[in-house]
């Protein structure tokens, strides 16, 4: 039997190309996103591992505002490195100060960073300090400062040159050491300024005599569990104690789950998306072939072989295809993270990692879901291949026959089911509830699969008609052809609508994501310029700027709006710090109870935890403080100043660095826009020249991040769209093998090669058509239900989603390349004698 199924595959060989490289491509892009995570994953947890090798216990404070990477904790008294280094045990205890500092260009702006833009203080201790320096020394004056190679070859910059690093505030500095990070050029994608420990307290502690944290070294011999112990008993209230190693998994798990986790599963959607348009390709592929297969299983059932037998002979073919591809697709699985890594480096979002990383447990999951993939994807042909009477065999017949009951059944079900899921949609949408949208956007996936054999006929009919008028006989064929084989049309469009219908889905969705905030800003935002710096995350704008903005004589208002984190009631919240006063006169925060001046909320805030003007909300601080915040306004409109708004004089008695993300800037009557964004310019120049946008430039600024992970995105489904044109291809194919006769006399009676190119070119077009519209269509209603759930407008952009349509269309023209070539190239006499 296996030599028989090895046989009948190396007659049908070029047919199962198209399966084989269907499922190739799926495994290759599954290998690929876990190699590409792995790697991520991989190079972070060498940067935590490599920043605390030295260090054998750490000091911080207890209180812990956020979980999310990069956000530190707040100061502690710098009088606890004296208690430490009094410990018995302690070879050395190093203060730490770490904070916000950008490194300015020769130019006055700031550097290009991927990541966090650091300044602190340089530790002397070598085994402590993950740092080394390459080119000249450490600091000596509060002036002076070593800064990473990255950031000194992004900048040009060199030991001996002036710069300025912002603090926020401008510190003019002297480069005196270049460093690295270990082996490495910088932290992952950040860049570091170290000052003198006197430089740090007093640019980044703002005087105080505060601390990040203590490194502390044991001394020889001492077990760091005993040191831990030992270093604990003498730590004030407010302040805790864990292991540099406990500290390195610690940092390595924040990331891990907050941002590795999403970002596999993001990219495992994806892969996810491929390998489902891989496994209707084959599916359909299978489902032609046994179908074509019938006199043939049917004469071995009249020989004598059991239905076992039949099954087996089938079920090999399969599992070789599925087990050649998956191999073959976990080496491509290698290019594919290379090539991933770079679009992601194109994109604007490169990783700070070098090389790649394989696992063996891509290998563990990519291989095992390759071939259960096919085998799920082939199971229903070959049973039925297997039930086919040895009588079948005496007879011609069609190679599908249609069956009513069967269709009956699947209409009521896939209607019944199109009720339940488009009303989860339509309901979550308008109630905003995204998990009941999310579970009807999968059902409507499922119905339009299960209805798309139904519509398949009638659909191919209307899309015809140009097709006949158009190419006259020829087109009138191909439209034949789609309507007289429904299941086989839906099955070839079918992938291709699950890959056209995810990018119409996150086209729609980015859409309204973008037209929501426009909606924000043009209805909340009062004035005509911002002072943009991006967010707090790389860099930031000094507070007093908005003051010096506000006096210049073209302005009638400026406030600016920085965030923060705090625990609100018990719970991490991300809060708005600003002015309200102020803000108030930049922005339309349409008060509905109280008055502007102290801790406001917006009205949904204060539904959802049931306070009103003068409820007293407990508030912790970064700093372990901890105050009671009296409700003292509820505003209707939050816009950019979100739910939960604080008063800046209370943010900075409790944030040394406290940055702006933005400054709000309100003109005056009759002012040029353009002599007042001169004018600003000129005012935040010295402060790394953040951009001064209009109300346009400040939604492209917002919405940039989102467009570069868009295109990635469209390059990634690409590959789905590429297997559905394989499905499509494959199917046409098989198809013509199986007309051979009638092609055969199709040429026989006048029609030209090229009629008969036309005429498969046509058929391919109609197919790819269909899967579009049904694409298109279903990415639409999704993508409303889920804007509706999720945003506050919804937006279908017209020239995005036509790029897309022309698109599918193409892809039937691209499909039916070869077949049409093929077709066009058999020999009349040939093909009517053909079985």
């Amino acid at each position: 039997m296996i030599r028989l199924a090895l046989r009948e595959m190396g007659a049908r060989k070029r047919r199962l190309i198209g399966s084989l490289t269907s499922v190739f491509l799926g495994v290759s892009f599954l290998a690929g996103t876990l190699v590409l995570a792995d790697t991520l994953q991989s190079g972070i947890n060498g940067f935590f591992t490599d920043a605390y090798a030295g260090t054998d216990v750490s000091v911080r404070s207890s209180t812990r505002v956020s979980t999310l990477p990069g956000r530190p904790r707040g100061m502690i008294d710098g009088s606890v490195v004296e208690r430490v280094r009094r410990v018995p045990g302690v070879a050395a205890a190093e203060p730490m100060i770490q904070g916000n500092g950008q490194i300015l260009r020769a130019d006055g702006r700031p550097m290009d960073s991927d990541g966090p833009r650091n300044a602190g203080n340089w530790v002397a201790d070598t085994e402590l300090n993950p740092y080394r320096i390459v080119a000249g020394r450490a600091p000596r004056t509060v002036d002076e400062v070593v800064i990473n190679k990255a950031a000194a070859d992004d900048a040009a910059l060199k030991v001996g040159d002036r710069t300025v690093v912002l603090t926020p505030s401008r510190v003019p500095v002297t480069i005196v050491g270049i460093s690295r990070f270990g082996e490495e050029d910088a932290l992952g994608g950040s860049t570091f300024a170290a000052f003198t420990l006197e430089g740090a307290r007093r640019h980044i502690a703002q005087g105080q005599d505060r601390v990040t944290g203590v490194a502390v070294r044991a001394a020889s011999g001492v077990d760091d569990d005993d040191l831990l112990t030992r270093v604990r008993s003498v730590l004030p209230a407010g302040t805790e104690a864990l292991t540099g190693t406990a500290l390195a998994e610690e940092s390595m798990n924040e990331v891990n789950e907050q941002f590795i986790g999403v970002f596999r599963m993001a990219m495992l959607a994806f892969a996810g998306v491929a390998l489902l348009v891989a496994a209707f390709s084959i599916h359909n592929t299978f489902s032609i072939q046994m179908a074509q297969r019938t006199r043939e299983s049917a004469l071995l059932r009249a020989l004598g072989a059991g239905r076992g037998q039949v099954l087996a002979l089938v079920a090999i073919e399969a599992l070789a295809v599925g087990v050649a591809a998956t191999v073959a697709g976990l080496a491509g699985g290698y290019g594919v993270a290379v090539l991933l890594k770079e679009l992601f480096a194109a994109a604007g979002m490169g990783f700070p990692v070098e090389g790649v990383v394989f696992k063996v447990g891509t290998v563990l999951i990519a291989a095992p879901v390759g071939v259960i993939v096919t085998a799920l994807a082939v199971v229903v042909p070959v049973l039925k291949a297997s039930r086919v009477a040895p009588l079948a065999a005496l007879r011609e017949s069609a190679a599908e026959r249609p069956n009513r009951r069967s269709s009956e059944s699947r209409a009521l079900i896939g209607v019944s089911l199109g009720l339940v899921g488009g009303g989860a949609v339509v309901w979550g949408g308008l109630a905003g509830a995204m998990p009941i949208t999310a579970a009807g956007a999968l059902t409507c996936t499922v119905v339009m699969v299960l209805l798309a054999p139904i519509a398949a006929g009638p659909v191919s009919s209307l899309l015809g008609r140009p097709a006949t008028r158009l190419r006259g006989v020829g087109g009138g064929l191909a439209r034949r052809n789609a309507m007289r084989n429904p299941r086989r049309t839906a099955g070839a469009a079918t992938a291709l609508m699950i890959g056209i219908g995810v990018v119409t889905l996150l086209t729609v969705f980015a859409g309204s994501m973008r037209a929501s905030l426009e909606d924000e800003v043009a209805g909340s935002f009062r004035g005509e310029l911002v002072v943009n710096s991006g967010n707090d995350l790389v860099g930031g704008l000094d507070p007093a700027l908005a003051e010096r903005v506000a006096a210049l004589p073209q302005v009638a208002s400026a406030a600016g709006l920085g965030r923060g984190d705090v625990v609100l009631d018990g719970k991490e919240q991300d809060v708005t710090v600003a002015d309200p006063a102020r803000l108030g006169r930049v922005l339309r925060l349409d008060v509905e109870e109280g008055r502007l001046g102290g801790f406001a909320i917006s009205r949904d805030a204060a539904d959802d935890h049931g306070w009103k003007v003068g409820t007293a909300v407990p508030v912790t601080f970064a700093d372990g403080a901890r105050t009671t915040q009296t409700v003292t306004a509820i505003y209707g409109s939050p816009g950019p100043a979100g739910d939960y708004l604080l008063p800046r004089s209370v943010w900075s008695a409790h944030e040394r660095q406290a940055l702006d993300m933005m400054t709000l800037v309100d003109l005056r009557d009759g002012a040029s826009m353009a002599t007042a964004k001169t004018a600003i310019g000129e005012v935040v120049r010295p402060y790394g020249a953040p951009e001064v946008q209009d109300r346009a430039e400040f939604v492209a600024a917002q919405t940039e991040n989102m467009n570069a992970f868009l295109t990635v995105v469209y390059v990634m489904l690409a590959l789905a769209i590429l297997i559905a044109l394989l499905g499509i291809a494959n199917t046409l194919a098989q198809s013509i093998h199986e007309r051979t006769r009638e092609l055969g006399l199709l040429r026989a009676v006048g029609a030209t090669r090229g009629q008969i190119r036309s005429m498969v070119r046509w058929e391919s077009v109609i197919v790819a058509l269909f899967g579009t519209a049904g694409g298109v269509a279903l990415g639409l209603f999704l993508g409303w239900g889920l804007a509706g759930a999720a945003l506050d407008s919804f937006a279908a952009p017209p020239v995005q989603l036509a790029v897309i349509a022309l698109v599918g269309g193409l892809t039937g023209v691209l499909a039916a390349i070869r077949p049409a070539r093929r077709a066009a190239r058999l020999d009349a006499l040939t093909a009517i004698a053909a079985p």
